[in-house]
């Protein structure tokens, strides 16, 4: 068997395979144009030569191989364009080191707020109740009081400043009985030497400082998202939660100011008579309004940051012109 090949002869039937330039607009019959076996030969081996060409046992398998191929090429293409595309959006929005220290410098004060927020929230140190000393005896009573505790506690006189007329102050050793208050637990009202707390003053201050927790810590979140992920548009979230959260706790503390106002003037008829008081605020109290002031001040920086540099180049050109 012959299985020489002879490349074709294109430029002899080249020409053939052609339209005639005067059959062009005259739109020939294509039926008897394309059956010309001058043009079309009726077999392959015209055209290319004497060659016989064997059919492949394997071909079916080769394609299959092809199109796996190419499919999987294809998904590594939109793969490696979606990488790109995810780096390009991570760039763009990345901080710049001197954003990133400013970001971390407030975040700093926030922390320090955080911590007095909850020291506050969670301690029962926010007001001193005080009896006067009696005469003769060697001990009298005090109790204080938070969002959720109230404490009594009998001190020793002796142990008392000089000069001093009432029981106090509460941090003095002695015997005390700390408990929750009723209406968390029995939905009862609690008493204080003969005075009735107002439950529903001091239960509203409590679940306004436990909302101002709950929206700085949401804030927190926020920056925290903003310094690993580099999500800019968060820094404007966090600093509103954060001026959030210190405002409600200056509520809640004003709240809670009332309650104590009541408290007083809520005089149980039963006998004995009421004892005679005295009170004074305490840390815990100090703390709140610390934590409000730093919270409320951290969430102006985060706002400062997030507007635009326009607004400053006129106020102070150099600080402008950096910060474009």
């Amino acid at each position: 068997m012959n299985m020489s090949f002879h490349p074709p002869r294109l430029r002899e039937l080249g020409p053939s395979l052609l339209l005639p330039q005067s059959q062009e607009s005259e739109c020939p019959d294509l039926s008897s144009w394309i059956s010309d076996p001058r043009r079309f030969p009726s077999h392959p081996g015209a055209l290319l030569g004497s060659a016989s060409f064997a059919p492949e046992p394997h071909r079916p398998a080769t394609r299959m191989m092809m199109w796996s191929n190419f499919f999987m090429q294809e998904e590594d293409r939109r793969r490696a364009a979606a990488g790109q595309r995810r780096a390009q959006g991570q760039h763009k929005s990345w901080l710049t080191p001197e954003q990133e220290g400013k970001i971390k410098l407030v975040l700093l004060l926030i922390t320090v707020g955080a911590t007095l927020a909850v020291l506050a929230v969670g301690t029962e140190f926010w007001v001193e109740l005080n009896t006067y000393k009696i005469n003769g005896s060697a001990v009298c009573d005090a109790a204080h009081l938070g969002l959720w505790k109230v404490c009594t506690k009998r001190l020793w006189q002796a142990d008392m400043p000089a000069g001093r007329e009432t029981c106090g102050p509460a941090e003095l050793p002695g015997e005390a009985n700390c408990t929750y208050f009723k209406f968390f637990t029995t939905g009862e009202n609690e008493h204080v030497f003969q005075r009735t707390i107002k439950k529903e003053v001091n239960l509203a201050a409590a679940v306004i400082a436990v909302l101002g927790l709950a929206v700085m810590a949401l804030g927190c979140l926020c920056i925290i998202m903003v310094l690993s992920k580099g999500a800019q548009f968060l820094l404007r979230v966090g600093a509103i939660c954060l001026g959030l959260s210190g405002l409600l706790l200056l509520v809640s503390l004003e709240v809670f100011r009332h309650s104590v106002q009541a408290l007083l003037q809520r005089v149980s008829p039963e006998p004995p008579p009421p004892p005679a008081l005295t009170y004074e605020y305490s840390w815990s109290l100090g703390c709140g309004v610390g934590a409000s002031l730093v919270l409320l001040l951290g969430g102006g920086c985060f706002l400062l940051l997030t507007l635009p540099p326009w607004p400053w180049g006129s106020l102070c050109p150099k600080w402008g012109h950096r910060a474009t």
